[in-house]
């Protein structure tokens, strides 16, 4: 016979740290279903992100660089695989609920906009009278609402927990989606890793894809003391081409900065007398944090990326264009709805919601493929509709 759930979540429960989240002491889920025979709640929750509409469309969303600029180039697909994966070393190693990090983390960027940060404060500047706009709140509203996949409720029905990780993900706890989730208490430690696990991932990968496309110069990223002696320990070894040396010293840099921080959160743990999750929620803003070595390396670096990566000339020509791109869009289905497919406006009617929230959904859910080839359909003459 093959293992039934609750072996697995009796398992589960003599495995994990004392302060960990166990499966079968999730808060449930908005919408009562039955408990599968054989997965436990996070796995269930883990599985219906990664088939979501949402999920599939971040392989074209924009991480730094836009989809088309080459294929080399992380996507918020890869990014989110990436911080995914960092998430279950932490978690595995620490004693945490592995599904429950994971599902959060897959999560994570479920919300962004195209063309990255950039096509969200575009988002949010066009939405600050009716409300504003930020990735975080409309990860959960994908999640709550407009994914549909039953015929019961609308959204994916995640666990309380997983929708906790996900609205408190890297912000403030005073908005008002925060407040179903305990506002005045921090979120177990799975999402708390997740929050450092997305740094990680995006700090490293954004090296790697500055000197792949040559808008990090070496020379001067050697000016930055982490890099400088992460490549000296690299060329301390054997000899290697230019492009294995610049995937050992990234690979080396996330092996840092993902034992410091287990290291780090161990001793706090332990120096805090930490026994219990009741025990993690009270600690606020958060238990999981960087040794004061490494958040100068880590600061330093990010700093760098922000002064030679984020705001090279490129990267801006592409931020600007977004900006342009998302205004247009928005603004033309303002002044007139009906240039949107007809399930989209419906909502209006049907859910109550108001015309900027249905648009905003509808711009933010777009790829950047999609976005561009609205744009030429909507302003270019020339092109069919």
């Amino acid at each position: 016979m093959p293992g039934r759930r609750s072996d697995f979540e009796a398992r589960e429960a003599s495995i994990l740290a004392a302060y960990a989240m166990r499966s079968r002491d999730s808060r449930g889920r908005r919408h009562p279903e039955p408990e599968h025979p054989l997965r436990m709640t996070f796995q269930r929750d883990r599985d219906r992100i990664i088939h979501s509409t949402a999920f599939r469309r971040l392989e074209y969303k924009t991480q730094v660089f836009v989809n088309h600029e080459g294929d080399y180039y992380r996507t918020r697909l890869t990014h989110t695989l990436e911080a995914a994966q960092v998430t279950r070393t932490l978690a595995r190693i620490l004693g945490l609920n592995e599904d429950l990090a994971e599902a959060v983390a897959l999560a994570h960027d479920l919300g962004h906009t195209p063309f990255g940060h950039a096509g969200e404060r575009t988002l949010d500047r066009l939405m600050r009278p009716y409300g504003g706009f930020e990735h975080n709140s409309q990860s959960l509203r994908i999640v709550d609402l407009l994914e549909e996949r039953y015929p019961a409720f609308r959204g994916l029905n995640l666990s309380w927990e997983v929708r906790e990780g996900i609205v408190k993900h890297s912000t403030r706890y005073d908005r008002p989606q925060v407040a179903e989730f305990d506002a005045e208490r921090a979120p177990c430690l799975e999402a708390q890793i997740v929050d450092f696990a997305d740094e990680v991932a995006y700090t490293a990968h954004d090296v790697d894809d500055g000197l792949q496309s040559g808008m990090i110069d070496p020379d001067d990223l050697a000016t930055v003391p982490f890099w400088r002696e992460t490549m000296e320990r690299i060329d301390a070894g054997p000899v290697a081409t230019a492009s294995v040396r610049r995937y050992q010293a990234v690979r080396m840099l996330i092996d840092q900065m993902v034992s410091d921080l287990a290291e780090t959160l161990g001793r706090r743990l332990e120096d805090e007398g930490i026994d219990s999750l009741d025990a993690v929620r009270r600690v606020k803003p958060r238990l999981v944090d960087f040794s004061q070595t490494m958040a100068v390396h880590h600061g330093e670096l990010k700093a760098f990326l922000t002064d030679r990566l984020y705001h090279h000339h490129r990267v801006t020509r592409m931020t600007q264009k977004a900006d342009r791109i998302m205004s247009a869009l928005f603004e033309v289905y303002m002044a007139e709805p009906r240039q949107l497919p007809p399930h989209i406006t419906d909502r209006v009617n049907d859910e109550g919601e108001s015309m900027p929230r249905v648009i905003a959904d509808y711009v933010a859910g777009m790829t950047d493929r999609f976005a561009l080839e609205e744009y030429k359909k909507l302003f270019d003459p020339y092109e069919r509709v």
